[in-house]
């Protein structure tokens, strides 16, 4: 049971500014491909957050951030005010709701994952495979987004995914992940139907 892979390197990744002039995105995937940002089902990109403003409105969209780099402090409305960082778990909030952030130091990288609500629901986890940890993929689309350097084993193969390099693995899929030198780190994103 293997479903097909893509590799996404990160070094084809267009970079778009933001219209307020305050950060830079890479789309790593959408759904329907080419979807644009009020019609796409589910969404995954990086960005570079280079100044404090308030977060675009995606309304029914469901959000999961993690910080890549740097430190980020964020106030979503209904919320208590929270400090992002490298280990801080993925933080979920709704899309449509106010929110705010203030970069700390330098410029903040951070990974976006949306769904739109009703259709489609993410999850992200993060992991530190050790010498070969085997993965059952269940859901519709998982992709393996790469913290450092990651062997990932599936359908007889293996790939190498560099540092924010992805793997999406379509339909259910069972692979195996392993560090170059020792323990790797790597997020775990599934997107299932509604």
């Amino acid at each position: 049971m293997t479903g097909a892979v893509e590799i996404l390197p990160a070094a084809l990744r267009t970079p778009v500014a933001w219209k307020n002039g305050g950060g830079v995105t890479r789309e790593i995937a959408a759904f329907p491909r080419g979807a644009d940002l009020s019609h796409f089902d589910w969404r995954i990109s990086t960005a570079e957050v280079r100044s404090g403003g308030p977060f675009s409105a995606f309304p029914d969209i469901e959000r999961i951030l993690c910080v890549l780099e740097g430190e980020l402090t964020l106030s979503v409305q209904g919320q208590p005010t929270v400090r992002l960082s490298k280990g801080s778990a993925p933080f979920a909030f709704a899309g449509d709701v106010p929110a705010q952030a203030e970069p700390h130091g330098r410029i903040v990288v951070d990974l976006n994952v949306m769904a739109r609500r009703g259709r489609y629901v993410a999850a992200v986890r993060h992991l530190s495979p050790s010498a070969s940890t085997p993965l059952n993929l269940e859901a519709d689309t998982t992709l393996i987004f790469a913290l450092q350097e990651v062997r990932v084993s599936a359908d007889g193969g293996t790939f190498r995914l560099s540092r924010a390099d992805a793997a999406r693995f379509s339909g259910p899929a069972r692979c195996a992940l392993s560090g170059a030198a020792g323990a790797a780190q790597c997020y775990v994103i599934e997107i299932q139907r509604a």
